[in-house]
């Protein structure tokens, strides 16, 4: 690719998220422009290309990634079909946005970092995008100042409006808690050997059969507690907060306090009501970042490594949920690679 020019991308997957990266790689961000889109449902990729000027519709993955116009590729397709696009992605040598899950199960992600490896530089940046938010940002660099001293326990709270109808009880863990899964080892630098989950009363805003909320016990093996309220029919609004207690202080994100209002008897302000809106900013910003270290030759951000840890502690919290108690999480040595 020449640094020079603009990185030219593939989307794979052109439901809401791989949509919204097509525009934002359109109209958004800088140095970028997408030349090929790809869906199972041709009409879906077709519809989307037209808006483009340059941008070939296609079916198949691989046809897009072996085209002589594309330098680089973002991979939103659903978890399952992951794993294929990135092995053919290795195989054309390409560099790699993917949203998270990497795979939706440990083995089938430890095969990838297998593959990664045996390439022998990093190709893949995994797309946690928490890693990008501004607070999130602040609250790192805090806690890498030292100022606090360590951290010894990190509590998250994860609400949502209304589940998606088609939300299992597992779900809560492997597509929503993996958001906290990542951010606790990103956030303390550890990572986590053990995972607990209980469940309360459900709610009775809740389908039929669905355990919400859950609260996840994190334990991480530098002896840090990590906890998470997952509430994903709250029913009054998005919130992702994150409060961290160290030795000598503690510290906060994600009140939503940007705007208060008094009027009227009453003060108060408004809740964000959906993932889009409270992260946009994050999602640009990871992107950019992708685009601006690709065009340097350079692979940056969450890594396969850190998408295959992910996997491997939601697998043990899926099993903790469904069999009860304490279960540990079985992780392979990490490689130089990902050191």
């Amino acid at each position: 690719m020449n640094p020079h020019e603009p990185l030219r991308v593939a989307v794979i997957g052109t439901g809401r998220m791989g949509a919204d990266h097509v525009r934002r790689i359109d109209r958004v961000i800088s140095g970028a422009r997408v030349t090929a889109v790809v869906d199972i449902d041709a009409g879906r990729a077709q519809a989307l290309a037209a808006d483009i000027e340059g941008c070939t519709a296609h079916t198949d993955p691989a046809a897009a990634m072996a085209a002589a116009d594309v330098d680089a590729v973002v991979v939103a397709s659903p978890g399952p079909a992951h794993e294929a696009a990135l092995l053919t992605a290795f195989a054309h040598d390409l560099p790699v946005l993917c949203e998270k899950p990497l795979t939706p199960d440990a083995a089938s992600a430890l095969r990838l970092v297998e593959a990664e490896q045996a390439l022998g530089h990093r190709r893949v940046q995994v797309g946690f995008m928490r890693r990008y938010d501004t607070e999130y940002v602040r609250l790192k660099a805090l806690l890498e100042s030292g100022r606090l001293g360590r951290p010894l326990m990190l509590h998250n709270r994860h609400r949502n409006v209304a589940s998606p109808p088609f939300f299992t009880s597992s779900m809560l863990i492997s597509d929503s808690v993996s958001h906290e899964v990542d951010a606790t080892r990103w956030l303390l630098g550890h990572e986590i050997s053990a995972v607990t989950v209980l469940r309360p009363t459900a709610s009775a805003g809740a389908p039929e059969g669905l355990s919400d909320p859950q609260f996840v016990v994190l334990e991480t093996d530098c002896g840090a507690i990590s906890d998470v309220e997952i509430f994903v029919n709250c029913g009054f609004g998005y919130q992702v907060q994150a409060e961290v207690v160290c030795e000598r202080g503690t510290a906060r994100i994600g009140d939503g306090h940007a705007l208060v209002t008094h009027t009227a008897g009453r003060w108060g302000g408004t809740i964000t009501q959906d993932w889009t809106d409270r992260f946009a900013q994050a999602y640009d910003d990871e992107v950019q970042t992708w685009v601006d270290t690709t065009r340097r030759g350079e692979v940056t951000g969450p890594s396969t490594w850190d998408g295959y840890a992910a996997a491997a502690v939601c697998e043990a919290g899926v099993r903790a949920l469904e069999d009860g108690g304490r279960v540990a999480v079985d992780l392979v040595e990490k490689p130089a690679l990902y050191r």
